[in-house]
């Protein structure tokens, strides 16, 4: 296929367009962040205690960030952690993994790796078997990489 140069131009004009507007990723607002929790914690605001989110101070590469989190209960029928949420707020979607749990996990206890886009805050929220839900937050630094650049 041979391309005359009005056909070069138009095509790299094409992409000049597309790199300038359509290549802009849409970051996740603090109401996109906000309407998350509030959708995981069914309307109830998040107290502090019980959950521990353990995430590096800074990462050296944002595109493998490792975080574990743990929360403090009995794991028994009547008081047990039913689910664990991880945001971070500064990516295009906030919602980046949510573990469930019953009474017979034992332990309420979840570790993976996350991508961040840039330098920000990490949530974690555990809704407990009664509705109670708590809170954790840490900032991550991200240095290079991530799923924005």
């Amino acid at each position: 296929m041979t391309l005359n140069r009005r056909e070069a131009l138009a095509i790299a004009g094409g992409a000049l367009a597309f790199a300038v507007t359509g290549a802009r990723m849409a970051w996740a607002t603090a109401e996109d962040t906000y309407k998350a929790i509030m959708a995981f914690t069914g309307g109830a605001e998040p107290a502090t205690g019980r959950i521990t989110l353990n995430a590096p101070e800074i990462a050296e590469n944002g595109n493998t960030v490792p975080i574990s989190v743990s929360v403090e209960s009995p794991m028994s029928a009547e008081d047990h952690v039913a689910s664990v949420t991880i945001l971070a707020e500064g990516n295009p979607n906030p919602e980046t993994v949510t573990f469930h749990f019953t009474a017979m996990s034992g332990e309420a206890m979840a570790s993976t790796r996350i991508r961040l886009a840039k330098t920000q805050n990490v949530i974690a929220l555990a809704k407990m078997s009664d509705r109670s839900v708590f809170i954790d937050t840490k900032e991550v630094k991200v240095t290079i990489g991530g799923c924005g650049g």
